[in-house]
């Protein structure tokens, strides 16, 4: 039960961090969001292992949680981009099918999902794709929305960073993500320097990105614990969630609108991800 609970409340702090980059990045450089906020978030990590006095974990942990730092800021700039070219509702939904990637490595390492696990996954692949296709003016039918292709390639990144992370922390929940981060930002701040953007960053986006980089870095935090606590193929699951929270503030705060069917295709793939869970 506490592994659920840690899971959910990374998924709650998650959405609420990923809104805020999808906001911030239909306003500024990608690179730029992405260097702000992990920067932050490296710092938040340091904290985290001074206050926590862990060990040092293991060459093997060090390097799971270093591939899972690089993996995942591809993601989180193909992930920002997503959020900057296509609607919140539809990209968030898209990127939770990335759970399926630490089941999928859960079954090959023995673990043995429900048959209402295995349910959720029919339901979340269907869901994607119903959430996928959208109509426009002036063609006939529906095609791929905008950033859908993004998302799909950022759930695959993200799958692969879950999967690392799990196998780093139990070395040590704020030793891996410290170690994730650690690897990010160099990457994220050579793209800077190559990209050369215009950095007309005001005081009151700054402190946005800020607060994405610390809300991303807890919510990992929580995630990192969890896997420590509970199968990784219910935990990734859980920690999945996320996008509840970004259709909602996409709905409440930005005005999104989407189509019944598109809704109806999220809807599934949010069922699909809580069967998962649940089974």
């Amino acid at each position: 039960m506490t592994a659920v609970l840690l899971a959910l409340a990374a998924s709650l702090t998650w959405g609420f961090a990923d809104f805020g980059a999808g906001v911030g990045a239909r306003r500024l450089p990608i690179v730029v969001v992405a260097a702000v906020s992990q920067a932050a978030g490296l710092a938040v990590a340091g904290v985290a292992v001074i206050a926590l006095r862990e060990s040092p974990p293991t060459a093997g942990q060090f390097a799971w949680a270093a591939f899972a730092g690089a993996i995942g800021v591809v993601g989180i700039g193909v992930f920002y981009r997503a959020l900057a070219v296509g609607a919140m509702g539809i990209v968030g939904p898209i990127t939770a099918t990335a759970a399926i990637v630490p089941v999928v490595y859960g079954l090959a390492r023995g673990e043995r999902p429900s048959a209402l696990q295995g349910a959720g996954v029919a339901l979340a692949v269907v869901g994607v794709f119903a959430a996928s296709l959208e109509r426009t003016p002036h063609r006939r039918g529906r095609q791929f929305g905008a950033g859908v292709g993004l998302a799909l390639a950022a759930a695959l990144c993200f799958g692969w960073a879950l999967v690392g992370l799990s196998r780093a922390a139990s070395g040590g929940t704020a030793w891996s993500v410290m170690t994730m981060r650690a690897v990010a930002v160099p990457i994220v701040v050579v793209a800077l320097l190559a990209s050369k953007p215009r950095l007309q960053t005001s005081s009151r986006a700054f402190g946005l990105l800020l607060g994405v980089g610390i809300g991303d870095t807890c919510a990992t935090l929580l995630y990192a614990a969890a896997t420590t606590r509970g199968l990784l193929s219910v935990v990734s699951v859980a920690a999945s969630l996320y996008p509840i929270v970004i259709v909602v503030l996409a709905r409440a705060l930005l005005a999104e609108r989407v189509a019944r069917a598109q809704l109806a295709g999220v809807a599934l793939a949010l069922a699909g991800v809580a069967l998962i869970s649940a089974g």
